[in-house]
Formats: C-alpha cells, structure tokens, sequence
C-alpha cells in the first residue's frame, strides 16, 4: 500500500480538502520565515542566555525575557541534553505506512538490568519540530497525529514499541510530549484513511480552519455569521 508522507497526515486531520489541493498543486515547500524558526530547534544551547539584542533580530514568538525564561525551563528536564546534541537531525523515517522528515531522533541514556543481566533501555524518542505558536496546553491535534506517525514509523524501522513523540516549538521555547494513547491512534488511523481515500475534492468543512487556509477562496467556502447559523 502507498506510504503516506507525514505531512499529509497532519493535512488529512486538519481538512482533507486541504490535503486535496496541495497534492493537485504539488506544494509542499516550507515558506522561509518558518524554515528560520524551525532552525531555531537546533540553537537551544547558545539562545539559552543570548542577550535581548540577539534575540530582537530572530523571528521569535515571544519577547526575549519570556524566550528565556521558557528555555530555562526546558533546560531544567531530563530531555534536554538530548535535544541539544540528538542521536540524528533531520533523518527520514519509513515505516509501514507512512514515511518523511524526523526533526530528531532521541536515544535513551543506559537503562535498568533485567533478571537475566539483559539491560533495557527505554525507547528512543523522535521529535517533530513546529514553526508555530503551541496551544495552551498539550500540542494540536494535527501536530499530534503526525507525531503518532513519526512514533509508528520509527517502532517500525527499530522493531520495538516508541510510545511517545516531543513536539518542539522552537520559536516559543516551548517542548510538549505526544504519548501514543487509544484516542491519539485512533485520529492517525482516521487520518491515514482519509489521505488514502482522496481521488477528487473531499467535501467542504466550512468552519473556524478556513480562515487560516490558503486555499478558502478557491475552495469557495462561506464563512456565517452566527445569527445566520442560529436561524
């Protein structure tokens, strides 16, 4: 069966008519500005006490005493030496039903000896990297499915379970943690069908996604205003 590339994942979960048109397009190019705070992923160890005229000249998401401030914090967890100098950058991943970029590839540190003097070490923790703003809590939900699909991908090519995935928000100094529960597989699944599934336009949605689409005056859908919605 076709692999999937992990970006269309995130597009099936987000609006598959989306998905739809950037496959017709063949546009899957990283604007420039995004490319520079996607890069911001791999500086954490020299913008961690980077002076604020440093920091005005990046294309940051906060103010530098908040940039630092959050960078502190990220420096305070067990994850981040291993963020800083990861095991990979930028690799590609091919699993089973999906297949692209991997931001990072974590591995664990040594781990605990079984009975038998076998050591176990956890798994190893891929990571995507996002040039948005984080939502308040947690990581977006099509974020969330394609961190699913870097996790499978990467249990694939390793033979063993990777039960958690790191969204990194470089740009915000923020890192959260995707873990691979019953909800989250459930949406990569309705994800994966929904990329498979499209041979012409898939229905309009016609929601709060479409003003931050690129495609809504092409795709003629009418925003409401809520009297109309209401009757």
């Amino acid at each position: 069966m076709t692999l999937v590339p992990f970006s269309d994942l995130a597009r099936a979960a987000y609006c598959p008519r989306q998905l739809y048109y950037v496959r017709r397009d063949d546009e899957r190019s990283v604007p420039p500005k995004a490319r520079e705070r996607i890069d911001l992923a791999f500086r954490y160890d020299e913008l961690v006490d980077a002076p604020d005229r440093a920091l005005r000249q990046l294309p940051l998401h906060r103010s530098p005493a908040a940039y630092r401030r959050n960078l502190d914090s990220l420096r305070e967890r067990d994850e981040y030496d291993r963020l800083v100098d990861p095991a990979s950058e930028r690799g590609f991943l091919s699993g089973k039903d999906c297949h692209g970029t991997v931001h990072k590839v974590l591995e664990p540190g040594d781990g605990p000896t079984d009975s038998d003097g076998s050591e176990s070490s956890p798994p190893p923790v891929p990571t995507l990297v996002s040039s948005g703003e984080p939502p308040e809590n947690g990581v977006w939900e099509p974020q969330a499915v394609r961190a699913v699909g870097l996790a499978k991908a990467l249990a694939w090519e390793r033979e063993r379970e990777v039960d958690r995935t790191l969204v990194e928000y470089p740009a915000a100094g923020v890192v959260r943690e995707v873990r691979l529960t019953l909800r989250k597989k459930a949406a990569y699944r309705r994800a994966l069908r929904a990329a498979r599934s499209i041979d012409g336009p898939p229905p309009r949605v016609d929601d709060d996604r479409c003003d931050a689409c690129d495609y809504a005056g092409e795709c003629g859908t009418r925003r409401r205003s809520l009297r109309s919605l209401l009757g």
